[in-house]
């Protein structure tokens, strides 16, 4: 392992790393975690934090990350509801939250952080250093040399490894208890048809609480034996990664908008020799990268001039984006925009898309190798089923299936089926080469009031694609028409108001702007075009729109932790703005109040314009 602390790479060979784990198992035994107790994880990706996870799996205890930035409020639920008896934790901030929500939570006992900046002076009899612990472990492992091995022996494979938490985008969270079969049988089918093997490197910079963090960072790592890397802090995540220059690498579909964003912001301030030379290179890559990826045949002359290409503009940029020396690249979680796709296809990046879920281990659905199209996520992962109920739904069945959800076994049999069949609750269809393809969440799929199907979670990541759109949520079930709710994205659209002098105090002033708002209807209009060519769907064309005065927040309860829209939360909230989008207003005040993150509240009060989009007919 790596981690990055003060500007330096400090590593660990597997050796020192067993050794670590080892000494935390039984400082965690002797401060009382037991086969089958909970213990908390919560901070960014630190060495200590993955050991710590390791050392309570050793001892038959289960642990249970949660997302770092939830506000101390959030945590009250996920820690009672785990019935989480310690807790391993990054550094202060952590510390006070759990100290804040202490009398919450009666049953959680000693709190363990890793870094001590800070906290010197905290008099609480509970509260330890992780040296402490280590400690403690080092002197039970001299006295008890056999423990750590005995306690490993009691392990099967049918145990729980690990409880995750949904993401709550409709209640509450929900506890996925994976097994340890669950884990390493996915990882390791993961591992053998992707051909990677001990020489990767990867960079571990999502959630730990998230499932994709505990496959791809967690058990894939300790499965093949390769090396994963902590950057020193999130806003490092970019330079970390240039230094690294990772060989595997995941990504949801915003962190490669962001990427291209940012290229596309650096190119246009480039002299005028550079971007042209970056346009028409750009262009050769279109016609001829994503071919050559694929094994493709392509005339020589474009293999020449791809070739020369690849020497002044695409290994530089890959070179840019830390992404040199990648050979395998997934992203998942919304669909990623086409063009965003083949951009990074056309530069010979293998990046490719996946379906899955915290229920699955992650994969259900994964592209091949020279089958990847922008508009499926691939056939079914290796050893897994899947298939399309008569009613559209998507269930698989797998290796992979998690064992059940937490103190909640109604839950646990509404989703997976006697025959280990789970229902997914999304609404797909394969297409004729076997590819699956997802429309939306099957309960969200409706119907304007003319019969015309409605997927808003499709409109919206159509509108997505636009790097000037950060965010966006669709009305339209048992209505006249669709309508829609904008977030700019202010680094995309305030580089765009810089170039034309046009002047904004931040992010309200921004968005209320007549020319933003004439930049968000060109992009919805571009979308109408597109729906107007799929006959399905050429009647769910958006007629109405706003651009929010915030952007949506999770701290606010407008987005899950993993950043998925809580459209009911939302459409509630905003029931006014709602209102107005259909009753033919040309504007509308609305109040909304604004949460920090030290816990302060604020209103802010704000007068929405509301234009309308042209359609076409199918």
């Amino acid at each position: 392992m790596r981690e990055k602390d003060l500007g330096i790479w400090q590593t660990w060979s597997w050796r020192e790393v067993l050794r670590e784990v080892r000494a935390l198992a039984g400082g965690l035994h002797a401060m009382g975690l037991r086969r089958g107790a909970k213990l908390a994880v919560i901070g960014d990706n630190r060495p200590r934090l993955y050991w710590a996870m390791a050392a309570a799996q050793a001892l038959g205890a289960v642990p249970v990350p949660l997302y770092q930035d939830a506000v101390a409020e959030e945590m009250v639920y996920v820690l009672n509801n785990a019935d989480a008896a310690l807790a391993v934790v990054e550094d202060q901030e952590q510390v006070d939250k759990l100290l804040e929500i202490r009398p919450r939570c009666p049953q959680l006992g000693h709190i363990i952080y890793d870094d001590p900046r800070g906290l010197r002076h905290y008099g609480a009899a509970d509260l330890h250093s992780y040296e402490e612990v280590r400690g403690l472990g080092l002197v039970r492992d001299r006295e008890h040399p056999e423990f750590f091995e005995r306690e490993l022996a009691e392990g099967r494979g049918g145990d729980v490894a690990i409880m995750l938490y949904t993401s709550g985008t409709t209640g509450s969270p929900k506890g996925v208890c994976l097994t340890h079969d669950n884990l390493i049988i996915t990882g390791r089918n993961g591992i053998e048809r992707e051909g990677l093997n001990a020489g990767e490197e990867v960079l571990a910079y999502l959630p730990m609480a998230w499932v994709g963090d505990n496959l791809f960072s967690y058990t894939q790592s300790y499965v093949a034996g390769f090396c994963v890397s902590c950057p020193e802090g999130p806003d490092t995540v970019l330079d970390d990664m240039r230094e690294i220059g990772p060989t595997y690498f995941f990504a949801p579909p915003r962190i490669y908008e962001n990427l291209l964003t940012q290229v596309t912001i650096r190119m246009q301030d480039a002299g005028f020799l550079k971007r042209r030379m970056f346009r028409h290179f750009m262009e050769v890559a279109r016609r001829a990268g994503t071919r050559i990826l694929d094994g493709e045949r392509v005339a020589p002359a474009e293999q020449l001039r791809y070739s020369l290409g690849r020497q002044l503009v695409y290994n530089p940029l890959k070179d840019a984006l830390g992404m040199s020396r990648l050979k395998l690249a997934y992203t998942a979680g919304e669909a990623i925009g086409p063009e965003i796709f083949a951009f990074y296809r056309s530069l010979g990046i293998n990046i490719k898309q996946l379906y899955g879920q915290t229920e699955a281990a992650v994969f259900v659905c994964v592209q091949p190798d020279r089958e990847v199209k922008a508009d499926t996520v691939g056939t079914p992962f290796t050893d897994v089923e899947v298939k399309v109920t008569d009613a559209g739904e998507v269930w698989y069945r797998g290796p992979g299936v998690f064992h059940s959800y937490y103190k909640n076994a109604e839950a646990t049999a509404a989703t997976k089926t006697p025959e280990g069949w789970v229902r997914t609750g999304d609404a797909g269809y394969f297409d004729d080469a076997g590819h699956l393809k997802i429309i939306d969440r099957a309960k969200d799929v409706g119907k304007l009031a003319d019969g015309t199907l409605f997927a808003p979670k499709y409109l919206e990541n159509k509108l997505k694609f636009f790097p000037y759109i950060k965010e966006a949520v669709c009305f339209g079930d048992r209505c006249d028409c669709v309508t829609a709710f904008i977030n700019i994205d202010l680094s995309a659209v305030g580089d765009w108001a810089e170039r034309r002098g046009l002047a904004y105090s931040g992010y309200p002033d921004l968005a209320s702007k007549p020319e933003v708002y004439e930049l968000v209807r060109e992009c919805v209009e571009k979308v109408n075009r597109d729906l107007a060519a799929d006959a399905r769907l050429a009647g769910s064309q958006i007629r109405r729109f706003l651009v929010l005065h915030k952007e949506l927040d999770a701290d606010d309860g407008e987005l899950t932790r993993t950043r998925k829209v809580r459209r009911g939360y939302i459409a509630e909230k905003y029931a006014p703005l709602v209102r107005a989008l259909y009753d033919g207003s040309a504007q509308c005040s609305f109040n909304a109040e604004v949460k920090f993150e030290d816990g302060r509240r604020s209103a802010l009060r704000a007068e929405l314009k509301i234009w309308d989009a042209s359609t076409l007919p199918a």
